[in-house]
């Protein structure tokens, strides 16, 4: 409420207009901006104020100023009539003209908070802990707690089909999320589970005993990772666990001193267990790290760890975007592979049928060998070979996903076949398949959302059009702003941030997440294929 500009009623509306939330204030401000100094209660009817001095440490209960207790009564009056319709006898006391209590306003208000009726609304500044305490206080009486929660469902590790459920009550057998990981460079790797103690700094209070739904952290646990299980191991469970998306954007990084390429590979390490979104890879033949996450801001983050946490100051390539390659119709190859050079020799003989499957879908492999014309044990070499080529496609060398192949037929020699001759025989097909298949490179399409004046809004849809956008819809915001969705290929979205602020002067802003995938448009396609090729000669 401190912040220039802060409107407390014109955040309620955007709440329902943004949100299309049901908000329930129980909370007025007293004042805005620099006159900020508290907050009417309107459960106690009291104003709660705090002085400059103490930085929100110490606050007093006073009487609502006059020129507030008429909009202070209205409000209080919205409050009452909305959590009442929630119980049939509180309902009948307020008809007959009498109020609920204290304690009832509350248990209606948690009650509504819990049945997603309506959303509390409370107010503040951060910056100078006014209204702190009141919020926390709000936390507690209204929040749910797990014990509000129905029971957690699981599964069996040994059965993925059978269904497990795990109350949040201490006489149920133990069961916890490792929900995030992150590296202390004094105690080692720390897994958040279900309790927290002590205060929010840097101090910490050692526990003896988390109960059921409390959160804690979790020191020496070195190989767990985030969305991991544990679990009583008498009563086995495994939680739902996180999906995350695939990196679509990477680029090349270097530590700027020889003395630091240990540090920033150990401070990589660190990072990547920390966020499963986060890759990075080596690439020996060429001497380069390269980093990958889901957008630019994510991987300057990353560098900017680097520094502060790990002390390496890196140089950082041009943003890449992670193509994917794929088919666009079912090819059958036959492919022999047969080497002779004194000795025994290298024998595979296998027909090998590519499918384009669902969006999504990644790779899958299958085998329809009848009648041992592969014999079951150089299968494995068919499929290692298959998967081997999956991350390196035949038009520019991305990964290659939404494929399904099928093993169809084969022969093989008593002698000279084994499971590397079959594994060297499915990379020749895998080429020669995809090649067959009419292959196709895709891109990651980008949901992007713009919010700018109305001024401002033509230059803005200008401007996605001329990025190859599509333009999906428009809607108004509070205040004059116009909101923009947009599909927008992530090749196009770079530095975009920096055009935004100069088309709309710094007022417009925007957000974006990973959309879909799409075919790339020919003349690009040709484009990246050629430079690839240059690399590779």
């Amino acid at each position: 409420m401190d912040r220039l500009g802060a409107n407390f009623f014109r955040t309620r509306d955007m709440i329902v207009t943004n949100l299309g939330a049901k908000p329930l204030v129980i909370q007025l401000p007293i004042g805005a901006e620099d006159n900020f100094r508290g907050v009417i209660d309107l459960v106690k009817m009291q104003a709660v104020l705090w002085s400059g001095e103490e930085l929100g440490a110490k606050f007093a209960y006073d009487d609502i100023p006059s020129d507030l207790l008429e909009l202070a009564q209205d409000y209080r009056s919205q409050m009452i009539e909305t959590i009442v319709e929630l119980d049939d006898e509180a309902m009948e006391g307020y008809l007959e003209g009498v109020e609920p209590d204290e304690e009832t306003i509350k248990k209606l208000i948690r009650k509504g908070t819990i049945s997603a009726s309506f959303v509390p609304v409370l107010c503040g500044s951060a910056f100078k802990n006014k209204g702190v305490q009141p919020l926390l206080d709000a936390v507690v009486d209204y929040l749910p707690s797990p014990l509000d929660l129905p029971a957690m469902k699981g599964t069996d590790p040994e059965n993925p089909e059978v269904t497990v459920e795990r109350a949040a009550s201490d006489e149920e057998p133990f069961a916890g999320l490792a929900f995030k990981i992150m590296s202390d460079p004094f105690v080692g790797k720390e897994r958040k589970n279900w309790k927290t103690s002590g205060n929010a700094c840097h101090s910490r209070e050692d526990v003896k005993v988390a109960l059921a739904g409390d959160i804690v952290a979790l020191a020496g646990l070195k190989d767990t990772i985030t969305g991991e299980t544990l679990c009583d191991p008498e009563n086995p469970i495994v939680l739902e666990r996180m999906d995350f998306p695939d990196p679509v954007i990477k680029v090349a990084i270097e530590p700027k001193t020889k003395a630091d390429v240990d540090k920033m590979a150990s401070g990589l390490v660190k990072l990547a267990q920390e966020d499963p979104s986060f890759h990075f890879s080596r690439d020996e033949e060429i001497n380069q790290t390269v980093i990958e996450g889901m957008g630019e801001l994510h991987l300057e983050i990353i560098v900017d760890r680097l520094k502060r946490e790990f002390k390496v100051e890196a140089n950082v390539g041009a943003p890449q975007v992670n193509y994917r390659e794929s088919i666009s119709k079912v090819s059958e190859v036959k492919y022999v592979h047969k080497k002779q050079s004194g000795g025994q020799g290298q024998f595979a003989d296998i027909t090998v049928r590519f499918e384009p499957i669902e969006a999504g879908s990644g790779y899958e492999f299958k085998s329809e060998i009848k009648g041992g014309a592969v014999p079951k044990e150089y299968i494995p070499g068919v499929m290692k070979g298959l998967e081997e080529c999956m991350s390196n496609g035949v038009l520019a060398g991305f990964p290659v996903v939404d494929v399904r192949a099928v093993l169809v037929d084969g022969s093989y020699h008593d002698v000279d076949s084994s499971v590397l001759a079959f594994q060297l025989a499915a990379r020749g097909a895998f080429r020669e398949g995809m090649r067959k298949a009419a292959p196709k490179m895709l891109e990651p399409i980008m949901k992007v959302e713009v919010v700018t004046p109305e001024e401002h809004l033509g230059d803005v849809i200008g401007d996605l059009n001329s990025r190859r956008g599509q333009i999906n819809s428009f809607g108004d915001k509070p205040g004059g702003l116009k909101v923009v969705d947009a599909l927008v290929p992530l090749a196009e979205m770079f530095q975009y941030v920096s055009t935004l602020r100069g088309m709309t002067k710094g007022r417009a802003s925007y957000t974006m997440q990973l959309a879909k995938f799409e075919v790339v448009p020919q003349h690009i396609q040709n484009e990246l294929a050629a430079k690839e090729q240059a690399v590779a000669a």
